[in-house]
């Protein structure tokens, strides 16, 4: 099985972290500049532009592909599910959690479109013309689509367009150019898409399961600690852990008490509070970890 994952750029990086996470570390070769295999004898990674891995996919030069949704939704059709997917479609297997932005649709500051309506028989212009012209066709509104290839945001300006169609993620570049944001067009982030006709095959869902593993491990923190049995109750309150905390017996105190150790899965952003409510209700040798995985 082949996945196809970006070359370069800002997605590049988070992506081979992920796939080192999960498990599936890249080994070098020759020619690392288009393919690498893994430590799976059964995945092997292609290297490909962002903009090209929907279309890798759909022809079958790869099985999976990790890109962003505005890319795979400008290329073609893309289904939440294989019995959704018509022909052409990829599937949406999984939201990756990582180059989150969104195609807006943007006009002057003080021009005269002030509302979508407004661009009626007026020009858009844009990277994403499919994906431009799904969206006004879905707002029920005639406008043409004016393909560009960079600097999108100067086109209003120099009475190229009326509107225009871009990425944002801070709304920095579109302030500065004095644009205001008409309406969102479309909420992307990375995702991992497949052909339909592979989405059943084991091995694909062995990579979905490693990912979904690592995402539900970011944020979170594995506590280890020892509480005198008559102060369980009180260390459950405060860490209920996934489905409740794991309660082992240990051996008695110097004092000859009854001890338990305890360990649970906590927010990171909860670390700081839960210890020193747990040092509060008697627990003792608490220790903090990272985890790498955590498959619920």
């Amino acid at each position: 099985m082949r996945i196809a994952v970006p070359n370069k750029g800002r997605l590049h990086e988070p992506t081979i972290s992920l796939l080192e996470r999960a498990g599936l570390h890249i080994e070098e070769t020759a020619d690392r500049q288009l393919y690498a295999d893994t430590v799976d004898p059964d995945v092997s990674v292609l290297f490909a532009r962002a903009a090209d891995i929907p279309e890798y996919v759909r022809d079958g030069a790869a099985d999976l592909g990790i890109t962003g949704l505005d890319q795979a939704a400008e290329s073609g059709g893309v289904a939440d599910a294989a019995s959704a997917a018509e022909e052409g479609d990829l599937v949406d297997l999984l939201d990756l959690g990582y180059g989150s932005c969104t195609l807006v649709l943007a006009a002057p500051e003080d021009g005269d479109v002030s509302t979508v309506e407004d661009l009626a028989g007026g020009t858009v212009a844009t990277e994403f013309p499919n994906v431009t012209r799904d969206y006004l066709d879905r707002v029920g509104v005639d406008a043409d689509v004016v393909t560009v290839t960079g600097a999108t945001e100067l086109t209003p300006h120099v009475d190229m367009a009326d509107a225009i169609v871009d990425i944002t993620s801070t709304g920095t570049t579109l302030k500065v150019n004095r644009l205001a944001v008409l309406d969102d067009v479309l909420a992307s982030s990375v995702r991992l898409f497949a052909r339909p006709d592979v989405v059943d095959d084991p091995k694909v869902e062995q990579v979905r399961t490693a990912f979904e593993s690592v995402l539900a491990a970011d944020g979170r923190r594995y506590l280890m600690m020892n509480a005198p049995t008559d102060r369980l109750d009180a260390v459950k309150d405060v860490i209920p852990g996934l489905g409740g905390p794991t309660v082992m017996d240990v051996e008695a105190d110097e004092d000859g008490n009854g001890m338990v150790a305890v360990h649970a899965v906590v927010e990171e952003r909860d670390v700081f509070a839960t210890i020193s409510e747990l040092k509060a209700v008697g627990a003792s040798g608490i220790l903090v970890t990272e985890i790498e995985r955590l498959v619920e």
